[in-house]
């Protein structure tokens, strides 16, 4: 057993299925406050993110408190980073305090499995640069899970800012060894061909690439991560590649509409299609607190 969790690479398509089966299991928890036990009682979990977060920071410190452990979020903003501490000494002192787990959200690529070479406890990857999302990747796989028999011959699209888009490939790697087949679609200036290279076609026409899609996955647009201007506006990014009613006329009719959040209403996603019955964005959130409680319980066990 592993002590980290840091990448979808790492695991096989034994360990995606074990985590889909423990998650449904603790989501029971998640909606019935009843069932919530102690049995993470003398674990320590903190959350070390140094890019924002709802989502993945706020479900995984539930996560922890769900199952009785003691959970608290390092505010990068007042603490010693700001002073100049390095990453892993921040992780070393952690460590020091007694933090059994850290959860890690950082701008560099391979931040996670930097310091999960210098410390001794458990480091989960709550995404890496453009690298990988693991968590986030499980989560959506259950989700599908949730709404389709089975992930062999699935077609699942996923549109938008596939280059700076940690998510898509955490995503192609647990959908490729689950047995879907992916689509990738978006503005040539926000994909490149090293993406085939992961078992995926590359479409800039959305149309073509949702036609018989079971999922249609959403990307967040990055302005954030963008070096240049890589379209004109978003209003034209909307009218080419954002997902609506017109999109899923080429889809299956049960297509599942999901996206990681947060969404950028009317620009990746119309908000008559995020409203509709297609959609299960807010069952990927609660979703997302179920998983990670799974997460956790693999690496304390």
């Amino acid at each position: 057993m592993k002590k980290d969790l840091l990448g979808i690479r790492d695991l096989s398509k034994e360990q995606i299925l074990a985590f889909i089966d423990e998650a449904k299991k603790q989501k029971a928890k998640v909606k019935n406050k009843q069932l919530r036990d102690c049995s993470l009682k003398n674990t320590s979990i903190t959350t070390l993110f140094y890019e924002n977060s709802t989502r993945t920071k706020m479900s995984f410190l539930l996560a922890g408190e769900y199952l009785g452990a003691y959970a608290d979020d390092l505010n990068i903003a007042t603490s010693s980073v700001t002073k100049g501490e390095t990453l892993i000494d921040t992780g070393l002192t952690l460590e020091a305090m007694g933090t059994d787990i850290i959860i890690i959200r950082h701008g560099m690529t391979g931040s996670a499995h930097l310091l999960a070479q210098n410390v001794s406890c458990s480091v989960i990857n709550g995404g890496d640069g453009t690298n990988e999302h693991p968590t986030q990747a499980l989560l959506d796989v259950f989700t599908i899970a949730e709404h389709k028999p089975s992930f062999e011959g699935l077609n699942v699209t996923i549109v938008g800012d596939i280059a700076n888009s940690r998510v898509a490939r955490s995503n192609i790697f647990a959908l490729n060894k689950l047995g879907a087949n992916v689509i990738l679609a978006g503005p040539s200036t926000l994909h490149n061909a090293n993406m085939r290279a992961l078992g995926t076609e590359i479409y800039t026409d959305i149309n073509r690439a949702v036609k018989n899609a079971d999922v249609i996955m959403g990307l967040r647009v990055q302005l954030e991560r963008h070096k240049a201007c890589q379209f004109p506006s978003l209003a034209e990014y909307a009218k080419f590649f954002g997902v609506n009613n017109q999109t899923l006329k080429h889809a299956k009719e049960d297509v599942l509409i999901m996206h990681p959040g947060p969404v950028n209403r009317g620009v990746e996603i119309s908000s008559q299609t995020m409203d509709s019955p297609h959609s299960v964005i807010y069952d990927q959130v609660e979703n997302g607190v179920a998983m990670r409680m799974a997460i956790l319980k693999y690496l304390v066990s």
